[in-house]
C-alpha cells in the first residue's frame, strides 16, 4: 500500500475490479434508513448524490448531477446509521447493479450501488 496526498491506495489486486465498479465521493440526500432482516442482519438504504462542474467547448460553465440509491449490509450498515446524517460526505467503493421489476404491466429498472 502507498500513501498519496493523504489517501490510502491499495494494490489493484486488493479490490474486485470490473466494469460495474464505482469509486467516488458522494453526499447523502437524507438520513440512513436502517432495518433488520428476519435473520438479524442489518440492511441500510442510502440516497446519494454526486455532482461535477466543467466547462463546455464554448466556455460555458456546466454542472452534471447524478442521484443514485445504495445498499449496505451487516456491521457497515449499523456504523453508517450511527455516524452518517443528511449532507454527510461518503467515499463509495461499490458494485453498480441494475434492478428490474414490473409495475402495471410495464418493465421498470434503475441502477443502484451494492
Amino acid at each position: 500500500m502507498k500513501r498519496y496526498k493523504n489517501i490510502l491506495i491499495k494494490k489493484q489486486k486488493d479490490y474486485k475490479m470490473g466494469l460495474g465498479r464505482v469509486l467516488g465521493v458522494y453526499r447523502l440526500t437524507q438520513d440512513v434508513e436502517l432495518r433488520y432482516l428476519p435473520s438479524g442482519s442489518a440492511v441500510a438504504k442510502l440516497k446519494l448524490v454526486n455532482s461535477s462542474k466543467y466547462k463546455s467547448a464554448s466556455g460555458e460553465q456546466k454542472e452534471d448531477t447524478c442521484f443514485i440509491d445504495g445498499t449496505v449490509f451487516g456491521k457497515m450498515a449499523e456504523i453508517g446509521n450511527q455516524y452518517l446524517t443528511k449532507g454527510s460526505k461518503v467515499f463509495i467503493n461499490a458494485e453498480l447493479k441494475q434492478e428490474t421489476w414490473e409495475k402495471d404491466g410495464q418493465k421498470q429498472s434503475r441502477h443502484t450501488l451494492k
